[in-house]
């Protein structure tokens, strides 16, 4: 009797380390109050060619925005449809620059 529930208990401690040892994947984003809007940068990646572009998934005031290529060097975003629009003072691609210099 003493032997099954030692088991049990070595069963159970056994399932807890497994449960700690599992890592889920983080949903981290940066956010920042920006001249008055909260901009996040939802997913970033640097250009391996470009240094000074980025490709970012943002959201402005919870607002999610889709996946645009941020340069840096000009101050021009290109669009997903291959727009180029230059910065505004409070748009989120002065934040990318700034944080990421």
């Amino acid at each position: 009797m003493r032997d099954i529930s030692m088991m049990k208990y070595i069963a159970f401690v056994l399932l807890l380390i497994l449960f700690f040892l599992v890592t889920f994947p983080a949903e981290a984003s940066v956010c920042r109050d920006y001249q008055g809007y909260q901009i996040c940068i939802l997913s970033i990646k640097r250009s391996a060619k470009n240094y000074w572009e980025y490709r970012a998934a943002v959201s402005v005031d919870g607002v999610k925005r889709p996946i645009e290529v941020y340069n840096c060097f000009k101050q021009i975003k290109v669009e997903k449809d291959g727009t180029l629009v230059p910065f505004e003072d409070n748009a989120p691609g002065k934040l990318i620059c700034s944080y990421f210099h």
